[in-house]
């Protein structure tokens, strides 16, 4: 029998319209190649394979939170992994929100689930490339704020910089001064844990 190829046209899932409008449930069904945000309902392509100065800082950053966090219960989680935002009482299906941290601290084994995280992140960091800058700032950062993340690092690698949010009393994020090297870094709810913006940010 001849070999017949196969005809990736016909093979090749079918992409949703960006213009559309989705919850977690149409976002469970895709099929498609690629990895895509869910924001308030819009898709968001996620940018090709990140710079090597970007994951020279996840790297180092997970390797310094895994070691310093231990045995606790705590788990440090690196994108890809979806987490699903919801308010309480709704179901995770129902969200149009749907994010992939580059780096995300989660305390409650009850929201890992075999596909993701369902509820938000004790402590997120994202790492600001000319793509993703707008939206990690932005859209991001509101949802964050609104979801309830009790911390949100932003880290600028052309700028040496770290950008840290914690969420006050009122629920809203109050943005420390830019914190540049060589500062000792902390998260508020991890006291325990330090991190060294001049060994962070070394040979980029």
């Amino acid at each position: 029998m001849e070999y017949q190829p196969l005809d990736n046209d016909q093979n090749k899932a079918e992409e949703p319209d960006l213009a559309g409008y989705y919850t977690a449930n149409d976002y469970l069904s895709w099929t498609f190649e690629g990895l895509v945000e869910l924001i308030r309902g819009k898709i968001h392509k996620m940018s090709p394979a990140p710079s090597s100065s970007h994951q020279r800082l996840v790297g180092r950053l997970h390797t310094s939170l895994v070691h310093q966090l231990g045995n606790k219960t705590c788990e440090v989680w690196l994108s890809p992994f979806d987490v699903y935002l919801v308010k309480p009482g709704q179901h995770y299906k129902e969200t149009r929100n749907i994010v992939e941290p580059d780096l995300c601290v989660i305390c409650d084994p009850s929201k890992i689930r075999s596909f993701g995280c369902v509820g938000s992140p004790d402590f997120v960091i994202e790492i600001l490339s000319p793509s993703t800058a707008q939206k990690d700032t932005g859209a991001k950062l509101q949802l964050y704020q609104e979801y309830g993340v009790k911390e949100y690092w932003m880290i600028d690698h052309t700028k040496k910089q770290v950008y840290v949010n914690l969420l006050n009393g009122e629920k809203v994020y109050h943005q420390q001064p830019p914190k540049s090297p060589p500062t000792l870094l902390s998260p508020k709810e991890f006291p325990g844990i330090k991190v060294d913006t001049s060994a962070l940010f070394q040979n980029l």
